[in-house]
């Protein structure tokens, strides 16, 4: 029920957007953490692949809502997609890339995931106004 009531907000998008800059975090953190290891090759989460699944989960969410006569069953998550391929979505590359690097796609991801963060807590802050009818 919560999720069907949650379904045409922005929480649902922000959720897969946290749970990615989350998983993507800690990547980043072993490579820096072995930045000096013998013939480690750092890791990395596709960016463009999340954004890519993530858009069409959208656009699947989007259309069932707005076709009258859905043939989507009760309690299907179009965000199924996107958080299962979180699982094998990890690749390595050839080349082993410089801390300096590393930190900035970490601090680019921390950012994303801080403005992922804020814009939920004000979309629970909304939904708490509106259910205590204060405004």
């Amino acid at each position: 029920m919560l999720n069907d009531m949650f379904a045409s907000t922005p929480i649902p998008v922000l959720e897969q957007l946290v749970n990615f800059n989350q998983s993507r975090h800690a990547v980043l953190a072993s490579n820096i953490a072995n930045v000096d290891t013998p013939g480690y090759r750092t890791r990395d989460l596709s960016v463009e692949q999340f954004q890519t699944r993530l858009k069409g989960a959208i656009t699947d969410r989007d259309q069932s809502l707005t076709s009258l006569s859905s043939s989507k069953p009760l309690g299907v998550d179009p965000f199924d997609k996107v958080r299962d391929g979180l699982n094998n979505i990890t690749y390595h590359d050839k080349s082993n890339v410089g801390l300096e690097q590393q930190v900035a796609e970490i601090t680019k991801n921390h950012m994303q995931h801080n403005l992922a963060l804020t814009i939920l807590n004000s979309q629970f802050r909304l939904l708490q106004t509106a259910v205590s009818e204060r405004a």
